[in-house]
């Protein structure tokens, strides 16, 4: 296929790449900058431009992967005069509704991973969740999905936001939390590297199980002593003392909840 890419970063870039690696012909690179666009082009191919009248008129997919809050701005600027062409966005939290009015053919292609320029990512192994408002889009969609991945779920625009909530406490808020664990271990001068083993392996047993029989530490049994403790450790920190009280009882609610 002949494809379009608006963005070009994290995604951008990663899907650009998997794409071309697929078989297919990237034709334009656009981007809020012509340094962006022009350093992503260089890599995949197509031409680079930072304007939406410079897009070409006819492709066989136009991929908007941009950040959630410009993507107002950019789906009118992009779908003005090429109405008939078919349009999807990437974001997991943003209606495919984006395009109405705007576009004959759209849909949604929202491979839910956490991407980054320096890490490329196997597709193969990537959740990739589409939707569309007709059989013209779902049909290029799907071809594009099943060229990279094997993990295809079609999912509507409703239960996709609900699918990008459960990812933000599964990878974002995670996240969060090794940044906190960081910064205790700062503080004491010892390197993070330290959690690795306990990290890997907790990742390692939710494969086999669910999340809530993999959960230990003293929140499960709701042991007061060490709880009190590390609260107590925590006082200087009163947003990180928060974030432990919250949720110690919240594990503690869900252990016993499970019984």
């Amino acid at each position: 296929m002949r494809i379009v890419l608006i963005g070009a970063g994290r995604l951008a870039t990663n899907l650009g790449q998997t794409l071309l690696g697929a078989g297919h012909e990237i034709v334009c690179v656009n981007s809020r900058t012509m340094a962006s666009a022009k350093a992503l082009a260089d890599k995949i191919g197509g031409c680079a431009v930072d304007r939406a009248e410079d897009i070409p008129m006819e492709a066989d997919a136009y991929i908007i992967a941009v950040k959630d809050s410009v993507l107002a701005d950019v789906i009118p600027a992009v779908t003005r005069g090429r109405e008939n062409q078919v349009f999807m966005h990437t974001a997991g939290s943003m209606p495919m509704s984006m395009f109405q009015g705007m576009a004959h053919h759209y849909g949604v292609f929202y491979p839910m991973q956490s991407f980054s320029k320096e890490r490329p990512v196997d597709f193969a192994v990537i959740p990739t969740f589409i939707e569309a408002n007709d059989e013209k889009a779902m049909q290029t969609i799907r071809h594009l999905a099943e060229s990279i991945t094997e993990r295809i779920y079609e999912l509507s625009s409703d239960d996709r936001q609900y699918l990008h909530l459960a990812a933000v406490f599964a990878c974002n808020f995670v996240n969060h939390c090794y940044a906190l664990s960081a910064e205790i271990l700062e503080k004491h001068d010892l390197p993070f590297d330290v959690m690795l083993p306990l990290i890997d392996e907790t990742a390692r047993k939710v494969h086999e199980m669910h999340p809530l029989d993999a959960q230990t530490g003293p929140a499960v049994r709701y042991d007061e002593n060490v709880i009190r403790h590390q609260i107590q450790l925590l006082r200087e920190f009163p947003f990180m003392k928060d974030i432990y009280d919250r949720l110690s009882m919240n594990i503690h609610r869900k252990a016993t909840e499970k019984k």
